[in-house]
Formats: C-alpha cells, structure tokens, sequence
C-alpha cells in the first residue's frame, strides 16, 4: 500500500508513529512523509541544519535493504508553508491533495486533532479535506518540485484516515487501536534524537524522549506486547477474520 503521513513539523511523525512508520515500511510498504513546515524558527535550529536532521531521521527510519530485500525506503518531503502560520485554506488543501494524487495514498496519517498547536490543528484540517479534493476530477492540483511523478497522478479518494498523536496537550490518549511496535523502540528513539536541536540540547525537551519511550512500553502493556503506538479512527475497522488480534 502507498502510505502518506503528514507532519506540521519534521519531527511530529518519528513522535507520534516513529515505531509504525517503521515496521510498515520493512513489510514493503511505500511510506512517504510530507513535511508542512519545515519547523523553524526555533531557540537551537536554523532551517539548513533542520533539513540535515530529518534527512539523518529519515535513514534511522528506512529498513536495511538486505535485511528486508522486499521493502522501499521511507521518503519525505517538504510542501514549504510557513511555520506558525498554517492557515486552513484552499490553497493548501490543493497543494496536500497534489501530493496524495501523486503518491497514490492508500492510506493517510495525520495528527490527532484535539491540540494546543494552531499549525496541529490547521494541518490536520488541510489534510482531512485534501482527502476529498484529491478526487476531484476536472482539477489540476499542484506538485511539489522535489516530489518526482511516478504516475499521472489521478484523483483518488484514500481508502482510510488514520491519526497519531503528537499533541501539543496534556492529553491522555484514548484510541481506536494499538499499532505494536515491539523491537522498535530503541530506532525510533534514535530518529527523534537525530532532531539534535529539539530534543537534546534543549535540556527541558529531554524529557519529551522519556515520555515517548514510557507511552510506547504503557500502550504495549494494554495488548500485551512490549511496546506499542495508540491510533484513533472516525470510521470503523473492518474484520473477516479474528486470527490477528494481538491476544
């Protein structure tokens, strides 16, 4: 399946579904990020060392090609819009709905969209109604220059909608579902880490990374694996078949 997950910030993926994006693409899956913003300004960072980060991220995010012969390397890319000042607007919905037609997206990931973030909550709105005009048909939508055309980019309507958590609130997660992620802790601790300027100088954000490694072994707890990812939906799962639920 070709899976878009998009982020305000780079950073807000590897947080949210670091484990997930992970595992999905060592299954062969085509897992491609797209960056809102590109994050800055920050205390620590500057937009040319932001960009070194996410391109470190994004290797500790790709499988071994020789562990795995069957799978793709995550890729990401940035749309460029302004961050702090992401405005919900046709605009952008079109420049999103450009790069789920071009990537094909089966499946979308967006923040969860209960947040004290404004750029959060804008781009999770953007990408819930870029899902609709993505399958407008009689509409050019714009592509970003660095994301090459494999196809002739054809409206479409992803099949589902899925959200993580990067929430900017003191929020205690209630999802639809557990993404386990056991084994995968350790790189995606590392991708986050790799955002030198935002989770390790900044002596008050270290404490960001322990959370994220106690939420994973907490929600691992609730289905009984080591570690897990918490996911919510607005339209329900389907099942034939209860052989894959983790007991």
């Amino acid at each position: 399946m070709n899976i878009l997950v998009i982020g305000p910030h780079p950073d807000d993926q590897e947080l949210g579904m670091g484990g997930a994006i992970i595992r999905l693409a060592e299954q062969g899956h085509d897992v491609l990020l797209l960056d809102m913003t590109n994050g800055e300004p920050t205390p620590h960072g500057d937009p040319k060392t932001r960009a070194k980060e996410a391109a470190d991220a994004l290797d500790i995010l790709s499988p071994d090609s020789s562990e795995f012969p069957n799978s793709k390397p995550v890729r990401r890319v940035l749309l460029g819009l302004p961050n702090r000042e992401v405005i919900h607007s046709v605009e952008s919905r079109h420049q999103v709905a450009g790069v789920i037609r071009t990537h094909q997206a089966d499946i979308l990931f967006v923040p969860y969209f209960e947040d004290a973030h404004p750029d959060h909550r804008a781009v999770t709105r953007i990408a819930e109604d870029a899902r609709f005009d993505a399958k407008l048909t009689s509409i050019d939508m714009p592509i970003p220059p660095a994301l090459a055309v494999k196809n002739d980019a054809k409206p479409l309507y992803p099949r589902w909608l899925f959200y993580y958590y990067c929430t900017h609130l003191r929020w205690v997660a209630d999802p639809s579902f557990l993404f386990d992620i056991t084994g995968l802790v350790e790189r995606k601790i590392e991708a986050i880490k790799a955002y030198h300027t935002q989770f390790v100088l900044p002596e008050k954000n270290r404490r960001v990374v322990e959370w994220v490694e106690h939420s994973a072994s907490y929600f691992g707890s609730r289905i009984g694996t080591q570690a897990a990812e918490p996911f919510y939906t607005k339209e329900p799962l389907g099942l034939n078949s209860l052989a894959s639920l983790i007991r």
